[in-house]
């Protein structure tokens, strides 16, 4: 399976031919989601979740389909009957030649004034884990773990410790649009020398194999 980075917090996957994108946010390329046989949205933040990115992937594929919750899904569907469908904590899915579990329900708290939204995350083929907004431990094994590096939610101590209580066998960074170049190298150093797994990162548009 090939791994993609786009922009911010959008990657993709390709495999047998066959593409998967999760979040092509307003964040990500306006072309992100173009060309996927599968999207998978975690949520409804615009950073995550663009209308016009996924219709104008539902539109250039017709055969193309989205997975998401139903926050996201209920703005899509009546356009696209069949074509859109609703999952949970606890769903598993074949889309496109890919094995999807979902994992979790909420959106991390950003602040206690501010109402959590429903978040999910995916599992692909048992083996890359993209969480989305949270910090979700799936409870299986992880190969490739998706680490939101920087937010408004969350800290640098926060996400080492995710990563040692997921334990993958690597980890590559995804929600880096807030993060400045400058500051990267601080990051990088943090979680190379405490998380315990590997860590990878890619610029949009560099791909790697899994």
């Amino acid at each position: 399976m090939k791994l993609t980075k786009r922009l911010h917090s959008c990657v993709q996957l390709e495999k047998d031919g066959r593409t998967l994108v999760v979040d092509p946010g307003a964040f990500s390329e306006p072309d992100a989601g173009l060309g996927a046989d599968v999207l998978l949205v975690t949520h409804e933040h615009p950073d995550h979740f663009e209308e016009g990115r996924l219709r104008a992937a539902l539109d250039a594929n017709p055969g193309a389909e989205l997975w998401t919750l139903r926050s996201v899904a209920e703005k899509l569907a009546p356009a696209y009957p069949g074509r859109v469908h609703t999952v949970g904590h606890g769903d598993a899915f074949a889309a496109a030649g890919f094995e999807i579990q979902v994992h979790g329900e909420l959106h991390a708290v950003i602040h206690p004034d501010i109402p959590r939204v429903t978040n999910v995350g995916y599992l692909v083929d048992g083996s890359l884990f993209h969480p989305g907004d949270a910090l979700t431990v799936p409870g299986v094994p992880v190969e490739t773990l998706m680490i939101p590096v920087h937010a408004p939610w969350n800290k640098i101590a926060e996400v080492i410790d995710y990563v040692r209580e997921v334990k993958p066998r690597q980890t590559v960074d995804i929600h880096d649009a807030y993060l400045s170049d400058l500051a990267r190298p601080v990051y990088d150093t943090a979680l190379n020398a405490l998380s315990g797994a590997p860590h990878g990162r890619l610029t949009a548009g560099e791909h790697t194999d899994l």
